[in-house]
């Protein structure tokens, strides 16, 4: 008998006792996600870190808390298997508020079970998602008494603030953290249901413009043609921002760009896609500018500018024949590979000076893009383990559109890291009724199962 075949019956032990706990697991899961741990209000959080401490423990797994700032870091280890590769599972045990309370079907700390999900805050975001990849690590000791490959759980208690911390953490325990990778159950399938392989992320870079014109608002008809108008300041500083044709226009942005590789652009143009469902679904008649762009080359390939919020001058019942003397724009910036917050911040703070130098410039604050290349020797085992829990190919995505603190792991430890959702794509995580389909959650477990064994097959 091959070596071959000998992991895949090891790895069809393991599943077969992953389906037959089926039940157990979704209990499991549900008494978990019971525990509130809220980081924007720190309610919980010591007494889950504590549970989790436990639940490491119990599985055979050298755990402990690490301090940051704010909230600790929970790790968990299991280094015994010389040459074989150690892999990061990271992830998260802090949840949002559960805010707004009177849309939920259900309490948000009550674990309910309708029509094959489970509602409850945090159980796709993200307790569900990496207390399925810890009862993967559980089924393998229990079918085989160890694990296939080198295992180092860290699970974070700040990702819902921004993770404020992480990077000083990482940076700190780098020692701790000697890995060959990363892979990080979050997020959701793809809207057609298919399972996903995420290979980045774009970065973010937040800021403020800040006009004032005068020391206080005044009558428009009294003063408008005098004074100027703080809000009219903003707009036309913005308007020289980005233009109609959707084309960014701050001198040397675009400067640090790495295009994406044909292989990434290939996958990209892969991706299946009812774009006439998609816009239906959020509602809008036209695509942003410029129109031509393919719908996934700008969620991953271009940088965008965002205003959050254009705020002054009078915005209540009624007409108010005021001036305004004070405005506020908030914006982001979505960051590709190899932009950094501080070039942009540079280069906003430059265009700002030349064209409205009484505007203000703040600067707030900013993620780095997160890159892992297609070629990367572990992809194959991460698409392999992901098609073994789900069924069906998996579909690969060069990036995510949105920012999560990947770079930590693939520009400070210099390791690739790959994500892995197993939620269903209406999750609702963030909002009221959050979900987790039960069918995605035991896929998880199994996704993970096989991530351990195919890793098992490697050599470093």
């Amino acid at each position: 008998m091959s070596e071959t075949q000998t992991d895949d019956q090891a790895l069809a032990r393991v599943l077969a006792h992953i389906d037959a706990r089926r039940d157990d697991y979704v209990r499991r899961v549900m008494d978990y996600v019971r525990h509130p741990s809220i980081s924007a209000q720190n309610i919980g959080i010591a007494e889950v870190g504590a549970l989790l401490l436990d639940m490491l423990g119990a599985l055979g797994l050298e755990a402990q808390a690490l301090p940051t700032a704010r909230h600790p870091m929970i790790l968990g280890r299991r280094t015994d298997r010389p040459g074989a590769p150690t892999v990061i599972l990271y992830g998260h045990y802090d949840v949002q508020p559960p805010d707004p309370l009177d849309q939920w079907l259900s309490p948000p700390f009550e674990p309910t079970i309708r029509d094959g999900r489970i509602y409850a805050r945090g159980i796709g975001d993200n307790k569900g998602q990496h207390f399925a990849q810890l009862m993967a690590i559980e089924a393998h000791l229990a079918v085989h008494g160890a694990l296939p490959c080198n295992v180092i759980v860290l699970l974070e208690g700040e990702e819902e603030i921004g993770s404020p911390h992480i990077a000083d953490f990482v940076r700190q325990h780098a020692d701790k953290l000697q890995a060959d990778l990363v892979v990080t159950a979050d997020g959701p399938l793809h809207r057609s249901g298919a399972p996903v392989v995420n290979f980045g992320v774009r970065g973010v870079a937040s800021f403020e413009l800040r006009a004032r014109t005068a020391k206080r608002d005044m009558h428009s008809g009294n003063f408008g043609g005098v004074a100027p108008n703080a809000i009219w300041t903003l707009v036309h500083l913005l308007a020289t921002m980005k233009n109609a044709a959707g084309e960014i226009t701050i001198e040397g942005l675009h400067d640090p760009i790495v295009a994406p590789s044909e292989a990434e652009r290939r996958a990209a143009a892969a991706l299946p896609l009812d774009l006439a469902g998609a816009m239906q679904e959020i509602g809008v008649a036209r695509l942003d500018a410029p129109a031509a762009r393919p719908f996934y080359d700008r969620l991953m390939f271009h940088p965008t500018l965002t205003i959050n919020g254009l705020h002054g001058g009078y915005g209540g019942a009624g007409s108010k024949t005021v001036l305004p003397a004070e405005a506020i724009a908030k914006c982001d910036i979505r960051l590709v590979e190899a932009m950094t917050p501080q070039q942009v911040f540079e280069k906003v703070a430059a265009h700002v000076a030349r064209h409205a130098p009484e505007v203000e410039f703040v600067a707030q604050g900013g993620m780095l893009p997160s890159k892992t290349p297609f070629e990367s020797r572990f992809a194959p085992a991460v698409v392999a383990a992901m098609r073994a829990g789900f069924g069906v190919e998996p579909l690969l995505f060069p990036a995510l559109g949105g920012s999560l603190p990947d770079y930590v792991f693939t520009k400070i430890l210099g390791l690739p890291a790959f994500g892995t959702p197993y939620a269903n794509a209406d999750e609702a995580n963030h909002a009221p009724n959050e979900n987790l389909s039960l069918d995605c959650f035991h896929n998880g477990i199994r996704s993970g199962a096989a991530l351990l064994a195919e890793l098992g097959r490697m050599r470093v």
